[in-house]
């Protein structure tokens, strides 16, 4: 008998109850503290900003490797501080970190669709840019939590979906990818739970795409993908651990190195920082440290505890 996956209809859900509408102009404009600010994407009269973290020293031409988080938030809300201190950390690693932010329902009326699209154009514009930022154009991660989790998921899956007009030439998939509880199955698949009849029609309009599939990790697996780690909650009930591991175990019978650290007991958005003690934050962001490493973004042992006495320091 096959294993019955369930999908994230938790998250999905509420997107059908939010009208798609105009929301009037908008203009990033969240603080992050030790962070500067560049607008990374302009469309129509909203405009993006990334808030990037640089090592001590930084110049222009250094070529230091590179990671951009999205937020979660079910594609609905959400902020790019969600990740202020894995930048942080990671800047203090010797990578530029940067967190970005990206249109949700709840701001600018969109869908998941056009948040994935946010997601290519800031890995475009971060190599459009690499040199005066500092950074390697060939070592660029992207990172992300639950929706934004998959959003940094298919910029390194999804062939489709790029914004209309950007400079295709310029690449928008990552090097790497590091995803904590990610959303990675919006459709239906064998031997995973399905959408059937007007269920399936509904996933349709809340993503905003015709086919489901197109907007799926799972489904657009295949060789040549970007190394990745998942970070997951075995006690999520929100995006199901089994989802990871499905992802996961199709990704490697491809070839693909894919890392699963699975989390015992461990809720949604168990990652956090602030929440139990700091203690999942420091295991996943050690984790994270160990498998950046690996590929020669970082150098040295990780230093998380190091880097939570200092913010306590700071109180």
């Amino acid at each position: 008998m096959k294993k019955i996956i369930p999908l994230t209809a938790a998250l999905l859900a509420p997107l059908a109850l939010l009208a798609q509408e105009k929301k009037g102009p908008y203009e990033s404009g969240f603080e992050l503290p030790g962070s500067r600010t560049e607008v990374y994407k302009t469309i129509g009269d909203v405009k993006l900003k990334i808030y990037i973290y640089e090592p001590k020293g930084h110049k222009a031409g250094a070529k230091r490797p590179a990671i951009v988080f999205f937020f979660g938030g079910g594609w609905r809300g959400g902020t790019p501080r969600q990740f202020l201190e894995q930048c942080r950390y990671l800047a203090s690693k010797g990578m530029v970190a940067m967190t970005a932010d990206y249109r949700v329902s709840s701001r600018q009326g969109t869908k998941p669709v056009h948040c994935v699209r946010d997601g290519k154009s800031a890995v475009r514009w971060i190599r459009q840019n690499a040199d005066r930022l500092g950074i390697d154009p060939d070592r660029v991660a992207a990172g992300g939590g639950s929706a934004g989790g998959h959003v940094a998921a298919c910029t390194g899956t999804l062939p489709k979906h790029d914004e209309p007009g950007e400079d295709a030439k310029v690449s928008s998939v990552p090097n790497a990818m590091v995803l904590f509880n990610p959303v990675l199955i919006t459709a239906e698949a064998e031997g995973l739970k399905t959408f059937g009849g007007d269920r399936l029609e509904k996933l349709k309009a809340r993503l905003g795409v015709e086919d489901p599939k197109t907007m799926s990790p799972y489904h657009n697996i295949r060789k040549g993908l970007p190394p990745t780690l998942v970070l997951h909650g075995k006690g999520d009930t929100t995006v199901p651990y089994s989802t990871a591991e499905a992802y996961v175990k199709q990704a490697t019978k491809t070839g693909l190195r894919a890392e699963l650290a699975g989390y015992e007991d461990m809720p949604h958005g168990f990652f956090n920082f602030g929440r139990r003690d700091n203690k999942m934050f420091l295991a996943t962001v050690t984790r994270m440290h160990e498998f950046l490493s690996s590929l020669g973004y970082v150098k040295g042992k990780p230093a998380v505890e190091r880097h939570l006495k200092r913010l306590a320091g700071r109180k």
